[in-house]
């Protein structure tokens, strides 16, 4: 016997994204920055490295969504990043915060948040995300690029759309040309970068052994509760999509911890400012 379906994506009004792209370009310019970061747990601080910012709530965008999950503001933010020397950096937008499918049962949360953001110009979606260890090698702490991810959940926030853009290719769906600077830019700052796939699972109860031993042989180095489903919809914009994982755990089973919410947290905030600089450094040198 299956099991419950997931519901079908809502609709999104057209008038709803045409109506953000004009409160972004009220608010925060008619140019929009090149690359858009969605911070994730643990990833919050990058936005207090923007100089000059300008900042609007996701309430007064109306294709945004409505945060309900501790560590996800609901702010987007404009501005330069401070380089080391003190100059101004590349102009970015930074998100903070996203809707998770596991909020709603839905995977179509940032729907017009991805659709806003290619509308009004962006080219380039970074992702940040917490997440739970796989590998030994790969301890609390550490800074994982994704290579590629495992849809576990199979469900897309495509399901409803019509034409046959909806049939998006996800053979590359990280970019391999922003990995591989990111890479280089990793090595050239002495940062250690791991490298890997992601499983996307829906939560919000954190795996069992069993399922972390399916994943394994699956071939996940990751797992979380995110990040998939805005890929999907930054593919399908046309956007191209770098991410990173800050893994904040070992996932069940591979360590005696309890896991939970606040252990997650915890430990995302011992290792953020080590995350955000090795961002502030990748974002300085992309070439988009």
């Amino acid at each position: 016997m299956s099991g419950p379906a997931v519901p079908p994506p809502a609709p999104l009004s057209g008038d709803a994204v045409a109506a953000t792209v004009d409160a972004l370009r009220q608010h925060l310019g008619a140019t929009a920055p090149e690359i858009a970061v969605l911070l994730g747990t643990g990833w919050g601080p990058l936005a207090a490295r923007l100089q000059g910012a300008q900042t609007v709530a996701y309430a007064d965008l109306p294709a945004f969504p409505r945060l309900a999950v501790g560590g996800h503001a609901g702010t987007l933010s404009v501005g330069h990043l401070a380089t080391a020397g003190g100059a101004p950096g590349p102009r970015v937008a930074v998100l903070a915060g996203r809707k998770h499918a596991y909020e709603t049962g839905q995977p179509d949360g940032m729907k017009g948040v991805i659709q806003s953001l290619a509308a009004w110009g962006v080219k380039a979606l970074v992702q940040t995300n917490a997440a739970g260890s796989l590998e030994a090698t790969m301890p609390p702490g550490a800074l994982m690029l994704i290579d590629d991810h495992i849809n576990l959940v199979q469900a897309s926030p495509l399901v409803g759309l019509k034409g046959d853009d909806r049939f998006v290719d996800m053979s590359a769906a990280y970019c391999p040309a922003l990995r591989t600077q990111t890479l280089a830019l990793a090595a050239q700052a002495g940062a250690t970068l791991h490298r890997g796939v992601y499983a996307w699972v829906l939560g919000p109860q954190f795996e069992t052994p069993a399922e972390i031993r399916m994943l394994k042989v699956l071939g996940a180095n990751a797992v979380g509760m995110s990040t998939v489903p805005e890929t999907i919809l930054a593919r399908h914009a046309g956007l191209r999509v770098l991410a990173l994982s800050m893994m904040t755990n070992m996932a069940a089973g591979l360590s005696d911890e309890t896991l939970s919410h606040a252990h997650t947290m915890h430990t995302a905030q011992g290792a953020a400012d080590r995350a955000v600089d090795l961002l502030c450094g990748v974002l300085a040198g992309l070439k988009i």
